[in-house]
């Protein structure tokens, strides 16, 4: 089993409110980190719909995934903390929802820095698409 693969098995089961939601981690990767959520009644809203909430929590899972992606063996020696998360609903969420998260650094270089200074600062932005690829949300 890859890193890769370690990290988004423990990703998966260590984030209790993430596993309520159904928010399900498909691909660690120093490159990206990937989340699904299934649209079923119990995370929907009044008109049927994904909840933003809902919508939230996927892209904080897929930008969780990505950091983890990123530092990658020095995951665990690291103490990662969100220090701001934005969310903009370009349209509702009628399907079942991918988020794709990015960090706005090279993965090489990041983890350099955190060996070199030992912290290190970046961003992770979010694209949320529906069943047909269409962005629906982004989150940074």
């Amino acid at each position: 089993m890859s890193i890769y693969e370690m990290i988004r098995d423990h990703m998966d089961k260590s984030v209790p409110f993430a596993t309520v939601t159904g928010v399900e981690l498909v691909e660690v990767s120093p490159e990206r980190g990937v989340a699904r959520l299934a649209k079923r009644p119990e995370v929907e809203n009044h008109i049927q719909t994904l909840h933003a909430g809902a919508m939230f929590t996927l892209g904080e899972a897929a930008s969780g995934a990505a950091l983890g992606g990123v530092l990658g063996d020095q995951l665990m020696a690291a103490r990662p903390v969100a220090a701001d998360a934005s969310i903009k609903y370009l349209k509702t969420g009628k399907t079942d929802l991918t988020a794709t998260a990015v960090a706005n650094s090279d993965a090489e270089a990041i983890r350099k820095q955190l060996e070199e200074v030992g912290k290190v600062v970046f961003d992770i932005n979010v694209a949320i698409t529906d069943a047909e690829d269409v962005t629906v949300a982004e989150w940074w």
